[in-house]
């Protein structure tokens, strides 16, 4: 899962990167509402943290202005300002939560999870014939066996599985898994799919991931 953290306060953000990917999320920063609204236009977040007083545009326009496009992204506000009309106003804008600062990580980690469980409907629990994958505890399955996998290979799976039965680019699993800052080539993804096919397909003689010559990887509905 990606998440976008707009912020101006240097340390936070770099605590909150920190934490967020030992949760195993991609995280892309900026550190004010100019970028914040161009990255998040131009890429796929499953959530944006969202500071309200940032230079160059506030967090209120930011949101207001990302719902107007129809970037139904989930956003939570990050704010010192506590004020209930501060509260009202954020929510308003069409923001998902509003979360005062100082603030538990776990607390945030918890809020993020719930705020993307209602935006899919309830609880994020993937499926492709015996293989399961629980986005939300970061669990996965093959029938009854538990798959040990890093946190990397489960957001790469977690991708295929999201997009079962079509045909994904690497440059596409990259841009999703990886943050905006990773400089290396999509090759790296070829790495991880073999990882995965050791994992989750030669234990249980599976075939589950299919390379599409030129054009990139499908899981199978059936899960191989």
């Amino acid at each position: 899962m990606r998440v976008l953290v707009v912020d101006d306060e240097v340390a936070l953000t770099r605590s909150l990167r920190r934490g967020l990917e030992a949760e195993g999320f991609a995280v892309d920063v900026a550190h004010d509402g100019e970028e914040g609204l161009w990255l998040a236009r131009e890429n796929d977040y499953d959530a944006i943290l969202l500071d309200l007083m940032l230079p160059k545009i506030n967090g209120y326009k930011v949101c207001r202005t990302l719902r107007e496009e129809e970037n139904w992204t989930p956003i939570l506000i990050l704010t010192a300002k506590t004020g209930e009309l501060d509260e009202a106003e954020g929510l308003d804008t069409g923001a998902d939560d509003f979360i005062a600062k100082p603030f538990s990580f776990v607390v945030l980690i918890a809020r993020v999870k719930a705020a993307m469980r209602r935006r899919g409907g309830g609880a994020i629990v993937l499926e492709a014939g015996d293989l399961r994958l629980d986005s939300t505890d970061g669990r996965a399955w093959r029938g009854d066996t538990p798959l040990d996998l890093t946190r990397r290979e489960m957001a790469v799976l977690e991708y295929l599985m999201r997009h079962v039965g079509e045909v994904v680019s690497k440059t596409e699993i990259l841009e999703h898994v990886w943050d905006f800052a990773y400089d290396g080539g999509p090759n790296i993804v070829e790495v991880y799919v073999s990882a995965l096919r050791r994992k989750i397909d030669s234990p249980f003689d599976r075939r589950a991931i299919e390379t599409i010559r030129g054009a990139g990887y499908r899981l199978a509905r059936s899960g191989g």
